[in-house]
C-alpha cells in the first residue's frame, strides 16, 4: 500500500505566504522559503505553492521563488498560478519545481492539459479544481474561486484525467478555512471515479480530520495550510497519530 502524503500548501501573494477563509480575508503567514525549509525538516511529504494573484509580471518573481525553494528543500514541490502555456510550465520546471498545477487555464483551454502531458509527462501535471455547492450540484469555480462556471466538478475531473492529468488537487470552497473537516462525501465520490491520485484540500482543523479523510475516502494525500502555518498541528505529531490509526505514512 502506498503511503499517504501530508502536504502543506503555501498561498503566495507579493512574495509572502497568506491565508484566508473561504478564499477571502487574507492575512500574512510568513516567508515561503523559510516555511518550506521548516516543513521539509518536519517531515512533510511534498509542498504546494500557489501564486494566488498570478499575473504575467509576477512570473519572474515565481521563477526566483522556485529557485530559492529548490535550494532549501529535498522533497517534491508543485507550483501553480498563472500558468497559461507550455513556456510558463517549462520555466518553472527548469527552475526546480517538480510538478506544475493548473486550474483556470485548463478549464478555459482543456487542450492545455494534453499539451503539458505530452511535453513533460502526466506525472508533472496537477489539475487543481476549486468547487462549491450550488443547489444540489458541485460546480467548478475559476479565478481563485470568484467565478462560477457551467462545468460540474466530477464531469470536469474525468475529462481532465482523460486528457492526461496526473493528479487532482480538489479544494472544497465550502470547507476552505473553516477548520470543520474535509468534504469527505465529495472526495470519496471523486476518488472512487478516477484512476489517478486525489489530494484532499479545504477544511482541515484538527488531527482527527486527517484520520477521517483517509479512512472515509481513501484519497492519496491531504493538504492543509493555516493549521500548519500557525503551528496548530505539527507534522511529526500528525504522522504518529495517523500511524497509530493504521494509516500508512512515511515517518
Amino acid at each position: 500500500m502506498l503511503a499517504k502524503r501530508i502536504i502543506p500548501c503555501l498561498d503566495v501573494k507579493d512574495g509572502r505566504t497568506v491565508k484566508g477563509v473561504n478564499f477571502v480575508d487574507l492575512r500574512d503567514a510568513g516567508d515561503p522559503v523559510e516555511l518550506a525549509w521548516n516543513y521539509s525538516n518536519q517531515g512533510a511529504d511534498e509542498l504546494v505553492f500557489l501564486d494566488i494573484t498570478a499575473t504575467v509580471e509576477r512570473r519572474k518573481t515565481m521563477v526566483e521563488l522556485v529557485k530559492s525553494v529548490a535550494r532549501q528543500i529535498n522533497i517534491p514541490f508543485t507550483i501553480g498560478g498563472g500558468i497559461n502555456e507550455i513556456a510558463d510550465a517549462d520555466a518553472l520546471l527548469n527552475a526546480g519545481a517538480d510538478k506544475i498545477s493548473i486550474n483556470s487555464a485548463a478549464v478555459r483551454n482543456p487542450k492545455l492539459i494534453d499539451e503539458l502531458a505530452a511535453a513533460f509527462g502526466v506525472q508533472f501535471v496537477v489539475i487543481a479544481v476549486d468547487t462549491r455547492s450550488i443547489g444540489d450540484k458541485h460546480v467548478v469555480h475559476l479565478n481563485g474561486g470568484r467565478l462560477p462556471t457551467e462545468r460540474q466538478t466530477l464531469e470536469w475531473i474525468l475529462e481532465a484525467e482523460s486528457r492526461g492529468a496526473g493528479e487532482i488537487l480538489l479544494t472544497s470552497m465550502d470547507h476552505d478555512g473553516t477548520k470543520g473537516g474535509f468534504d469527505n462525501g465529495l472526495l470519496k465520490t471523486v476518488n472512487d471515479a478516477v484512476h489517478i491520485p486525489v489530494i484532499a484540500s479545504g477544511g482541515a482543523g484538527k488531527v482527527e480530520h486527517f484520520v477521517d479523510v483517509f479512512e472515509k475516502t481513501n484519497v492519496d494525500a491531504a493538504l492543509a495550510a493555516s493549521v500548519f502555518h500557525y503551528g496548530e498541528i505539527l507534522i511529526p505529531d500528525l504522522k504518529q497519530i495517523l500511524k497509530s490509526n493504521n494509516i500508512e505514512v512515511r515517518i
